[in-house]
């Protein structure tokens, strides 16, 4: 028996969970969590909570939330080197947040949503 199963068993026989047998309970759980975590949507959700989970990405989108600007103006603000500032804009643009415009050689970014994006960053 493992761990997992004997956690299980204390759990269902201290009569906190409804069922009576653990591999019923286990059943339950597993059910649950297939009909409501999907794959697919649990990969994009994760993608994005990353990109919001780095400071310096955060404080990218509050100049963005402010003007649109392009690499090298992101670059003088926040002190990055030009590869850094681009990865960082890549990682938003991938999520949605941020989208770019190519102006000649120019390439500028500005929030994708930005009333959502400003109420997010309030909070």
């Amino acid at each position: 028996m493992s761990k997992v199963d004997k956690r299980l068993e204390r759990l269902t026989e201290s009569g906190i969970c409804s069922c009576e047998k653990a591999s019923e309970y286990m059943g339950e759980l597993k059910e649950l969590a297939n009909n409501i975590i999907c794959k697919e949507d649990t990969s994009k959700k994760s993608k994005f909570f990353k990109a919001l989970g780095d400071s310096t990405r955060l404080k990218i989108l509050g100049l963005l939330a402010i003007k649109e600007l392009c690499v090298c103006e992101v670059m003088v603000a926040l002190e990055l080197t030009q590869p850094t500032a681009s990865h960082h804009l890549r990682i938003l643009e991938n999520v949605n947040l941020v989208t770019a415009r190519k102006e000649g050689k120019w390439v500028f970014y500005s929030l994708k949503d930005p009333l959502r994006m400003t109420d997010l960053l309030k909070q």
